[in-house]
Order: structure tokens, then sequence, then C-alpha cells
């Protein structure tokens, strides 16, 4: 998968509980996470982790949303990481106006870990 464009199909992330630190340590609060594969094997993410309390980006999916924003537009950001795919699993997709979890439960348990499940989404699509 290759970086999309504007409306393009991204996946969406969660790190396994075996994540390396350091990946874990960048990646808190229920982070939104979407990202593509690289040719090496390597998987960039774009996250938002909602480090300033911004009430807007409370739930998950409106951090899911600014990810995504960051990364189509290539935005410049500190809220991106290269890493091995072997940190992270994949739980649904981000195309255009919806993002679709494929694992519900895992995605709970990652908001669960990391105190924010009072973001979970409501369903498995989400419309923007």
């Amino acid at each position: 998968m290759e970086r999309p464009n504007p409306g393009g199909r991204a996946a969406v992330f969660v790190p396994k509980v075996s994540a390396e630190d350091a990946v874990k340590d960048m990646l808190k609060n229920g982070s939104g996470m979407v990202g593509f594969g690289n040719s090496d094997g390597s998987v960039t993410v774009y996250f938002e982790n909602n480090r300033f309390n911004d009430s807007s980006l409370h739930k998950w999916e409106n951090k899911v949303w600014k990810s995504y924003g960051r990364m189509v537009e290539l935005s410049p950001t500190v809220n991106k990481l290269v890493c091995d795919a072997s940190n992270l699993t994949q739980v649904g997709f981000v195309q255009g106006p919806e993002i679709e979890v494929r694992d519900m439960p895992l995605l709970l348990e990652w908001l669960e870990r990391t105190n924010a499940a009072d973001s979970a989404p409501e369903g498995p699509l989400i419309h923007s």
C-alpha cells in the first residue's frame, strides 16, 4: 500500500501489546493511527494522541480523521513514525468520508488499555 491521495484508502492500526517500547511510548491516550506499508516491510504511521486535551479530539474517530488529514495533505508533523509492521495490528480502513473498523474488540481493548474507553466509536462504520 502506498501513501494515499486525499479520499484514498489507508489502514487504521492499533499497537500490539508486545510492541517495542519506543513505539508504545509515542502512542498514548487512545491514539488514532493511520498509515501505509513501505517496500522494506516497515509501516509509516501518522497518529493523533490529543496531547493537549483539545475537546474536539476526544473521540477516537476524530483523532483518526486528524491523522488521515495530515497524511494525505503531507502536513508537517511530529506525530509520525516509521516502525516494523510487527508492532501494529490493522483494525480497519479509512477512505474518503468513512472509517470501517473490522476488529472492534481489538480496538476497544486498545482504548481500554490506554484509559480512553469513553472515546470509542458507537459502531464499526463511522461517517464524517
